[in-house]
């Protein structure tokens, strides 16, 4: 089947020294592929509402054609970088946030370089630092405030220098003990069969490890702990139920949860918002 063009209408849009934030909706008609390239700015890609499914990027140009990695909630393209994105179609809203590049090399005092290994993170950002600052971003472009200017300055400079962190920790980070990739294909496959979450027994038997070096050495393949993975990946299930007409029971015990209420509990500490709150902003996102 070709690839079908989206649809793309800018809500809103501020802009800046160095910057601009814009929401953004698309309307994807069916399976997509494109190509994300900036000349000299950065790129940073937070969905506002779930990500299309088997959404999938890679630089086929340090990567080769066929290695594609699972595209996370925040994703970012470094400028000079052609990422090549495929998946699905179905509706979405995302802030779009660019910065300028000369704008991050004088606020960190050096030009950053990205390694094949830093590239591959930048495909699902999970610093909370970085999360917080774009959701901020987005709540100053939805409903500028008092000295919006300023501000919108302020919040995307503080985003360059945890951008620039970022950079710098991952490639300081010791790769040994980490997971093999196919052992991580594997574990994303599994999450992906079921919404359910699995038992850390059957992960572990899947990539015919112990279950401590499982979970030793997907913290430092993935920088988060598997149990962190594992509900982020339910909650983005969650939200694409949410948002197609589930009911909260239902999508409850789709997951695994024993009762709506324990669900309801996980979805709020997870993304801020009770799941009803969560459908009735998003099907708003989705409308303009």
């Amino acid at each position: 089947m070709p690839a079908s063009q989206p649809t793309v209408v800018i809500d809103t849009e501020r802009t800046g020294q160095g910057v601009t934030a814009q929401i953004v909706r698309y309307d994807i008609p069916g399976p997509t592929n494109a190509v994300i390239y900036e000349a000299d700015r950065y790129l940073i890609n937070m969905c506002l509402t779930p990500r299309p499914l088997n959404s999938r990027a890679g630089y086929r140009e340090r990567w080769g054609p066929h290695r594609f990695e699972r595209l996370g909630d925040v994703f970012m393209v470094p400028p000079g970088e052609a990422l090549a994105v495929r998946g699905e179609g179905g509706q979405q809203a995302s802030l779009l946030c660019y910065l300028g590049a000369g704008r991050i090399d004088q606020l960190l005092g050096q030009r950053l370089e990205w390694s094949d290994r830093q590239l591959a993170t930048t495909l699902d950002i999970t610093n909370a630092r970085i999360r917080n600052l774009l959701f901020r971003l987005t709540e100053e472009v939805r409903h500028p405030g008092f000295a919006a200017g300023p501000m919108l300055e302020f919040l995307s400079g503080e985003l360059a220098v945890e951008l620039g962190r970022f950079c710098l920790e991952v490639e300081e980070t010791p790769v040994t003990g980490g997971l093999a990739s196919w052992r991580l294909r594997l574990i994303d496959e599994r999450l992906a069969a079921s919404p359910a979450a699995p038992a850390l027994e059957d992960l572990a038997a899947l990539c015919n490890l112990s279950v401590r070096q499982l979970t030793r050495g997907f913290r430092i393949s993935r920088g988060c702990s598997i149990g962190e993975h594992i509900e982020r990946r339910q909650m983005e299930s969650a939200k694409r139920m949410l948002v197609a007409g589930d009911s909260v029971k239902a999508i409850a015990f789709a997951l695994g949860f024993s009762s709506p209420s324990s669900f309801a509990f996980a979805f709020r500490r997870a993304v801020g918002t009770s799941p009803s709150t969560f459908r009735q902003r998003q099907l708003r996102s989705l409308t303009g």
